[in-house]
């Protein structure tokens, strides 16, 4: 997005600021569906990247599928416009209730654990599944976000297939899908070829699976020349072994994929203000309007944004170490070469479509910003500035005679 569209737009929202390009986003859909060249395709978008309901609108005119972790997620969808039979709910560790109500909806369940399958295998006989199955595979850019190794708490281990085939049979559970993810930021798309020939040997145990689902996991580029997931040269290899696999079963299964960030991240800016510049013996510090309260992944993942001070495009370049306003450390980046920054400058951080506002709270009690989305050169306020209700709305004050 330009930079005199984001100093517009800061003027007239204020900051600090989440600024989203639809048109990006529907480009980046487009190109990785594009990139795949099978009989049958569905692309699900991973809605905890970011779940604003005209992000979930955009992706659903689109033609997208949505993938859910949580029943609000699933709600989400549903308010969005998805039909229940476009939204699958892959969760973790939650509580029966949950299957309960999620099959009332009418969505597609993605189950990873065994007395889940159990569970719903003999309170909702004949409800069709998707088996999530733990590869005991690392991969991803961060243990963090890697889940498919032997310490996951995610899927049913890959060698317990013979128990899944015992359930599924004595409780006539149709498996209508197998479901794998490895984890994110995966550069090598090799570790989706070697995840597919597990997959596949676990689907050939069901003969009943009419799709094959492999999560997501892409790495893009956070940073100049950063490596990054070449999803036309992947689309072109995977196709090839997934076309290779059902003709050799005989059969034209469906095949998924659950992207996320690689759909929404770059097309995402957070817009900040330098409340002070601040010179120490050490280093020199812009401290902006904001904190790990607004954008964590720096702190939780030591995730790169990059950052422009868009304010001063001229300037003289300077290291700064930049930082936010919580009342602990929150470095948003160290040593960054930027153009002079002073008071008041706008910091655009790159790469804020995905895990930034969806992870975002109210700690040290503050309030989160507002959002923006850009479609066709219109901006579109899409959700407003908290306020102090919001911070307060929930609360409920005891009625004593007495507080000492």
């Amino acid at each position: 997005m330009q930079r005199e569209t984001l100093l517009a737009l800061a003027n007239k929202y204020g900051t600090p600021l989440y600024v989203y390009d639809a048109d990006r986003m529907a480009e980046n859909y487009h190109n990785f569906v594009n990139a795949f060249a099978v009989k049958k395709l569905k692309v699900y978008y991973a809605c905890k990247a970011n779940t604003n309901l005209s992000i979930l609108k955009l992706f659903r005119a689109l033609g997208a599928g949505l993938d859910c972790v949580s029943i609000g997620e699933v709600q989400l969808g549903l308010m969005a416009g998805f039909p229940a039979s476009d939204i699958m709910f892959t969760p973790n560790n939650i509580a029966e209730q949950e299957y309960d109500e999620a099959i009332a909806l009418g969505v597609k369940l993605n189950i990873d654990n065994l007395n889940a399958l159990e569970y719903v295998g003999q309170k909702h006989p004949g409800t069709p599944v998707c088996i999530r199955i733990n590869p005991h595979m690392m991969a991803g850019g961060n243990r963090k976000i890697s889940v498919g190794h032997i310490d996951s708490k995610f899927g049913i281990s890959i060698h317990q297939v013979p128990h899944i085939k015992r359930v599924v049979t004595n409780l006539n559970i149709p498996v209508e899908g197998i479901h794998v993810h490895t984890g994110s930021d995966i550069l090598d798309s090799s570790v989706f070829i070697r995840a597919s020939e597990l997959i596949f040997s676990v689907v050939e145990e069901f003969p009943d699976v009419d799709y094959i689902d492999f999560g997501s996991g892409f790495k893009i580029a956070y940073k100049e020349g950063d490596l990054f997931t070449d999803i036309p040269a992947f689309g072109r290899e995977f196709s090839k072994v997934f076309n290779d696999f059902c003709e050799r079963m005989g059969k034209d299964y469906t095949l998924k994929f659950e992207p996320g960030k690689v759909l929404v991240s770059d097309a995402g800016h957070f817009l900040t203000k330098v409340n002070l510049v601040k010179q120490t013996t050490a280093c020199i510090f812009a401290g902006v309007n904001s904190g790990f309260n607004h954008l964590i992944r720096p702190m939780f993942y030591d995730a790169h944004h990059a950052i422009d001070n868009i304010s001063n495009p001229k300037g003289d370049r300077k290291i700064y170490n930049v930082v936010g306003y919580i009342c602990e450390s929150d470095t948003f980046g160290s040593d960054r070469l930027l153009n002079e920054v002073r008071k008041d400058d706008i910091l655009a951080f790159r790469n804020a479509g995905a895990y930034c506002y969806a992870m975002a709270s109210n700690y040290n009690s503050r309030m989160r910003p507002a959002e923006v989305m850009v479609l066709k050169g219109q901006d579109h306020l899409i959700r407003t500035e908290e306020t102090l209700d919001d911070l307060t709305r929930n609360l409920v004050e005891p009625q004593v005679k007495s507080w000492v």
